[in-house]
Order: structure tokens, then C-alpha cells, then sequence
């Protein structure tokens, strides 16, 4: 990245410069994007030119509890823009915050399950992550209204299955959808234990699959998180199929049933007369007394000698200014005020009287209805048998836009599903999982950035950050354009130089004295001839000084006296 003088202006006006943050997406390598073959798929979508202009967002108003609302929410078809995996590779992306969404692909030819193996399979990578909103899709109904209606809440499906949070509620939807062949009415038979979502910003896979045998899966990133047996009971909520027998709507309790387990005790019927209901449960400790170094007249809490009268503080209106109390210091060595005897549980408690329970010899046991045949109950043996699937869509609300769903599939192969899954999303997230460790690396040693109010402070509090940044700054610019930088800011350019100039005179007296000491420290000790050597010098040096000394005590009295004349 280049600066420009601005850089310099910057640092003095005056902002400690952090290093600029590299997209860790470009550190990454990325391949081309390469489109899927499926083989045997009823429907597969990866949002190619070719396959994307099935898709029809919805125009429909939506019906509500609260009114009606419009299917507002914009959709795009584009690249992910966090944590991006293959060059080129697209997905349908939501793009409005806080709005409804919905949008559907048509089937060239109805999807008949009857007799055979559902499995629907899809990516989603939530970018902003997701705190309240939905991106589960839709197997929608084949009927009539499905081509010739915008798609709504109000369109029949099938199955709905994927993601849903808000607030405490984390779950993957699975949602079988099955009309009562005596009431002719539909019911949504949920998972009664549905798997939480992956809330992170990576690509995830959700795979459900709905075999002839009534087994089901539910896979996320390859992963079984959830599986049984469409029949079993209490999987789903309400079961596939109601119950054979229901209470007899009719039958009531017999007066003369009892029911109570207990009942009050007939010999106990009033209170002993020695019951004393008023005596409290606990009781000044008899044994207790007074510490002696207790001061009763000291009191607990006194007038802060500290505190000061505000400065606002008006007494006409205020009033007089009272200080705050606090604990008075005395108290911490001894008790101060009034002395009480600690409570102790009182041994005549009795509290409130009521008469003992006893077994009741007449309980019989709880009473229940009789059961009866459901006239409602049908068996729906192969709840896999779905009706016609014409469609599929999503149809959301959610706070968080940016939500981007990919590589779809509905068929009838386990295997193509997985081949489609190693395909494309295992060698995407490895590429999702490099940036994101990269990313992660980067903010832990990323450089905070501080600011400071002028240079000097930057100087007093950080010199050695100071003298670092003000080089970073200066080697770019004189690397960019050493002549305007020394024609824009001259006095700046000369005091780097000057500063760098005296930083390297240091340096270099510092390694000076730092190979003195290292040469004194690792000396080889002297031999026997360099000291006879030093020692007949040391004995020169002595006799030459004391020599000199009696020259000079001899010639300083002539010198006075003839001072003195």
C-alpha cells in the first residue's frame, strides 16, 4: 500500500498509524469455480446463467396475525463476499435486513416419491451470521394454484426443512405436511427433537433423507445429527398416526369416587392445648453477652471529614450542605452502638398448627375416562409416500441479510447427494476454514491503533513506538517521492534524517562498549612473560614518578623565595 505526504500529516496532526488490514481471502488461494454434473437429479441448482432464471421472487401480500405484509426482501444472485470459496462460484443471496422474503423454481415434471428415497440437499452460508430469521426451503405441492399464484405463506408443501433461530429457539426444521383421509384437514408433524443449527459464517450442508422403509435422516455437513423411523411413536408432534383409542368424551367421575390419597387425621381433630402457636422461631441467644471492648455511645456511621461542599452548590435553594455518612473507622477494631444478643433458633417453636394427614382407607386411585375407538384414527403406513412436489422455495423472515443458499438438490440418490457434497462443499469450506484461520491470525497480531493528542505525547508515553512509526511513514514516502517529500516538508525531512542520524551515533557508541565488554569478559588470562613484562613496566612507571616527585620538592623553595624578594 502506498502513502502519500498525507501519511505524514497524519502521524503529526496527530494519529498513530496502524498497518492497514489485508482481506485475508487474498492470502488464500482460490480455485476456479467447476460446474457439477449431476447424473441423476430431479432438480440441481448451483445458480449458473443457465439454471438461474428459474427462480421468481414472490410478489404475494403475506396474511398475519398482525395484518398483511409484502414480500418486500430483495434477492440476488452473486458471489459470497465473507470467507469466499471457488472464483466465480454464485449462490441466492437475501439481501434486505428485517423483512419477508420469497421466492420459488418450478419443476419441469412433478416429483412422484411414491415407492421410493427422498433426498434434499442444500447449502447455506449465513455471512452476517443469524440471529433471528429463517433459511429452511420448501417442497411445494403440484397443484394448479402453485402456477398460477404468487408463492406466499399460503402455498400447501410438502416438507419444509433447514435452519430457524430467534432467540432461544436453535433448530432445523423438518416438517412433513399430511392431509387426515376422515377430516380431509392437513397437519405439520414437526421433529419433536430437531438439531441446532450451525450459527457461523462458513458454508454449511443440510441433507434430509426420507427412505420407502419410513427411516429418516437428518445430516448436517455429512454428519447424521438426527435419524428414526417416521412411524415411531412421539418422533413427531402430532404423530403420523393418532392414536387408536382417545378418552370417552362422555364418561364422567362417579360422585362416590375417592380420590384422595391422604386425609385429615379424625384423632387429632383440635390443638394440644401446650401447642404455643405465638412463640417466635428464633430468639436472642441467652448465653450471649457483651464483648468488653464494645463502645455503645461510639456511633456506627459519621459525617465524611472528606467531603467537600460542590462547587454548584447554592444553599438557597439547596440548603444547607450536609456531608455524606460513612462507616465509622472505629468500628473496624470493636462493636459500636447499641449491643444485641445474636438470635438463636428457639427451642418452643412450634409454628402454625394443622392437623396431621393419615392414609385414606377409602382412596380408590386416580380417576381416568374409559377409552373408546378414535373415529378419527386412520393409519397412514408410508407417510414417505409424499404427494406431487411441483416446486421448491424459500419463504423467510429475518433480521440478518446476506444469507446465501447454493448447490440444491432433490432426487432420489443418497450416493449423487454425497458425490455433489464432496464435490463442491468439502473443497469449499477448506477453502472458507484457510481464510477464516488466516483472519483469526491477523486480529491477534494486528496492532491496536491508539491516539494521541500531539507528537510529544506520542513520544513521552511510547518513544521506542514513536521512533517506529515516524521511520514506517518516512521510509514510504522517501521510497515513493523523496523530492516532494523534501520539497513539501522540509523541516520534517531534515528532523528524520537529523533524529536517524543521532540514533545511529548512539547505536554504534552502545555496540562499542557492548565488544569492550565482551573482549574484557572473554580475555585469555595473561602468560608467565606478559606479566614480567607488565611488572618491569609497572617498576619503570614507580621509579620514574618518585623521581619526579623529589625534582619538584626541591626546586618549589627557590621558586617562593624568589617570589618573596
Amino acid at each position: 500500500m502506498r502513502f502519500s505526504l498525507l501519511a505524514v500529516n497524519a502521524l503529526l496532526a496527530y494519529t498513530a498509524m496502524a498497518e492497514a488490514e489485508v482481506d485475508a481471502s487474498n492470502k488464500v488461494e482460490r480455485p476456479q469455480f467447476e460446474e457439477y454434473k449431476a447424473k441423476d437429479a430431479v432438480f440441481f441448482e448451483q445458480f449458473v446463467p443457465e439454471t438461474a432464471s428459474r427462480w421468481k421472487a414472490s410478489n404475494a401480500i403475506k396474511a398475519g396475525s398482525d395484518g398483511e405484509f409484502s414480500y418486500v426482501g430483495k434477492w440476488e444472485i452473486e458471489e459470497p463476499t465473507v470467507f469466499p470459496g471457488f472464483q466465480g462460484d454464485k449462490g441466492l443471496v437475501v439481501k434486505s435486513p428485517a423483512a419477508h422474503h420469497a421466492i420459488s423454481a418450478l419443476l419441469d415434471e412433478p416429483f412422484d416419491n411414491k415407492g421410493k428415497t427422498l433426498v434434499l440437499q442444500y447449502e447455506v452460508k449465513l455471512q452476517e451470521s443469524l440471529e433471528c430469521g429463517g433459511a429452511y426451503i420448501k417442497l411445494l405441492s403440484e397443484n394448479e394454484d402453485l402456477h398460477n399464484k404468487e408463492f406466499s405463506n399460503e402455498t400447501p408443501y410438502q416438507v419444509m426443512f433447514g435452519p430457524d433461530k430467534c432467540g432461544s429457539t436453535n433448530k432445523v426444521h423438518f416438517i412433513i405436511r399430511r392431509k387426515n383421509p376422515i377430516t380431509g384437514e392437513y397437519e405439520e408433524k414437526h421433529l419433536k427433537n430437531p438439531a441446532p443449527a450451525r450459527l457461523n459464517k462458513s458454508t454449511n450442508l443440510y441433507t434430509l433423507i426420507i427412505e420407502e422403509n419410513q427411516d429418516f435422516e437428518v445430516r448436517i455437513n455429512g454428519k447424521v445429527v438426527r435419524a428414526g423411523n417416521l412411524l415411531d411413536e412421539g418422533a413427531f408432534s402430532p404423530s403420523i398416526n393418532p392414536p387408536k383409542e382417545i378418552d370417552d368424551p362422555n364418561d364422567t367421575k362417579p360422585e362416590d369416587w375417592v380420590d384422595d390419597v391422604y386425609i385429615p387425621d379424625p384423632k387429632q381433630a383440635t390443638k394440644p392445648e401446650d401447642w404455643d402457636e405465638d412463640q417466635p422461631m428464633k430468639i436472642p441467644d441467652p448465653e450471649a453477652t457483651k464483648p468488653a471492648d464494645w463502645d455503645e455511645d461510639a456511633p456506627e456511621y459519621i459525617p465524611d471529614p472528606d467531603a467537600e461542599v460542590p462547587e454548584d452548590w447554592d444553599e438557597e435553594e439547596d440548603g444547607e450542605f450536609v456531608a455524606p455518612e460513612i462507616p465509622n473507622p472505629e468500628c473496624e477494631l470493636h462493636g459500636c452502638g447499641p449491643w444485641k444478643a445474636p438470635l438463636v433458633p428457639n427451642p418452643k417453636y412450634k409454628g402454625k398448627w394443622s392437623q396431621p394427614q393419615v392414609p385414606n382407607p377409602d382412596y380408590i386411585g386416580a380417576w381416568s375416562p374409559k377409552k373408546i375407538p378414535n373415529p378419527d384414527y386412520f393409519e397412514d403406513a408410508t407417510p414417505s409416500d409424499l404427494e406431487p412436489i411441483g416446486g421448491l422455495g424459500f419463504e423467510v423472515w429475518t433480521m440478518q441479510k446476506n444469507i446465501l443458499f447454493d448447490n440444491i438438490y432433490l432426487g432420489h440418490s443418497i450416493e449423487e447427494a454425497e458425490a455433489i457434497g464432496n464435490f463442491t462443499f468439502i473443497p469449499k469450506l477448506a477453502i472458507e476454514q484457510k481464510q477464516e484461520n488466516a483472519k483469526i491470525k491477523e486480529v491477534k497480531t494486528e496492532k491496536k491503533q491508539k491516539i494521541y493528542e500531539s507528537m510529544l505525547d506520542h513520544f513521552r508515553e511510547d518513544p521506542v513506538d514513536f521512533v517506529t512509526e515516524l521511520y514506517k511513514v518516512f521510509m514510504i514516502n522517501v521510497n515513493a517521492d523523496p523530492i516532494s517529500f523534501l520539497r513539501e516538508q522540509p523541516v520534517i525531512f531534515i528532523g528524520c534524517v537529523l533524529a536517524f542520524l543521532t540514533a545511529s551515533a548512539l547505536g554504534m557508541g552502545l555496540l562499542s562498549v557492548v565488544v569492550f565488554l565482551l573482549k574484557s569478559l572473554f580475555a585469555s588470562p595473561p602468560t608467565k612473560e606478559q606479566k614480567e613484562k607488565k611488572e618491569a613496566l609497572d617498576k619503570k612507571i614507580q621509579e620514574f614518578s618518585a623521581k619526579s616527585s623529589s625534582t619538584a620538592t626541591e626546586t618549589a623553595p627557590t621558586k617562593r623565595s624568589k617570589t618573596a624578594e
